[in-house]
């Protein structure tokens, strides 16, 4: 990915990023619940400085940003009238060095770019499995959101050729900015899981939506059982289309209910006589807790969030 396959919109959100993080601005996104809660406070009302802007999503008023911040936002069609003042509809998130450019919060809209804790989590599993050596000839992030597993494996494996797809147009957008943000070649490109991508792959990265959302917002709907559908779906592609040795990192949340977690019964279940070895690791007991009211997941204990990694047989 380089700056000359960018189309002109997408070249001036990449200007935009780049004069944000030339400021030495860094931003840690938290989850939703803790966002809105911060938010709600009457000190935070209108954003004072480029945090309150690209991080937390508020309002606020002509003369805050530099002039040249605030015609980058205008020419990349990221800023929007509204509470009686202005505002962005991208953020801009640190991860390991790195800033990626994804949607504002509130991420009602069908077609919205999550990043969060699951992202931290997710970037971590991903380093930590990179470390363990082996060669990456070639790797794809399922589901690739902003994209940031495709960039960190990119740029630990700067040799592999990795691909980020997904089937929301705005993920992909925002993908190949933050590659070339990055300095990372990864290819986005529009597929289904793998059906729209050939041959098989060394590496492959999924974080999946593994809720059940009333609205089926692409970034949060898993479907399936308690969310699972999606993360079981990448499973069987991976069982297809991982090559000899290959390994499979899937992060994924397990509704746990009684005790049980029939996510992980099901997945196992998959694996069955497929010619892989697998181990499975809760990384945190307790997300989405706010979950647990009522709905889908009336009767589960709680929700963990979880990493699979399977690695096919040579």
């Amino acid at each position: 990915m380089n700056e000359f396959s960018l189309n002109d919109l997408d070249a001036k959100l990449l200007e935009l990023a780049r004069a944000v993080q030339d400021t030495g601005y860094t931003f840690t996104t938290p989850t939703p619940a803790t966002h809105a809660r911060v938010n709600a406070r009457a000190s935070s009302a209108w954003a004072q400085d480029l945090a309150g802007v690209f991080g937390w999503s508020r309002p606020f008023r002509e003369g805050l940003l530099p002039p040249g911040i605030l015609a980058l936002m205008r020419e990349a069609g990221v800023l929007v009238s509204g509470d009686g003042g202005l505002r962005s509809t991208i953020r801009l998130s640190s991860l390991d060095g790195l800033l990626f450019v994804h949607s504002a919060y509130p991420t009602t809209a069908a077609d919205s770019v999550f990043f969060g804790p699951d992202t931290y989590r997710f970037a971590r599993a991903i380093l930590a499995q990179l470390e363990q050596g082996g060669p990456v000839r070639r790797a794809v992030d399922i589901g690739c959101g902003a994209g940031p597993g495709a960039i960190l494996v990119a740029r630990t494996r700067p040799d592999a050729e990795v691909l980020a797809v997904d089937i929301n147009a705005s993920a992909l957008r925002m993908t190949r900015v933050n590659a070339v943000l990055a300095g990372a070649q990864a290819a986005a490109v529009n597929s289904n899981l793998l059906s729209d991508v050939a041959g098989s792959f060394d590496l492959i990265v999924a974080n999946p939506p593994y809720l059940i959302d009333p609205g089926a917002r692409a970034y949060r709907h898993g479907g399936g059982p308690l969310g699972a559908g999606l993360s079981l779906a990448i499973l069987n592609t991976a069982l297809e289309r991982l090559s000899p040795g290959g390994t499979l990192l899937l992060y994924t949340g397990a509704a746990i209910v009684n005790g049980t977690d029939p996510f992980k019964m099901a997945a196992l279940a998959q694996i069955g006589g497929s010619g892989a070895s697998w181990t499975y690791e809760e990384l945190d007991p307790d997300v989405f807790g706010e979950e647990l009211d009522g709905g889908a997941y009336a009767a589960a204990d709680r929700i963990a969030a979880v990493v699979l990694t399977i690695k096919k047989w040579e």
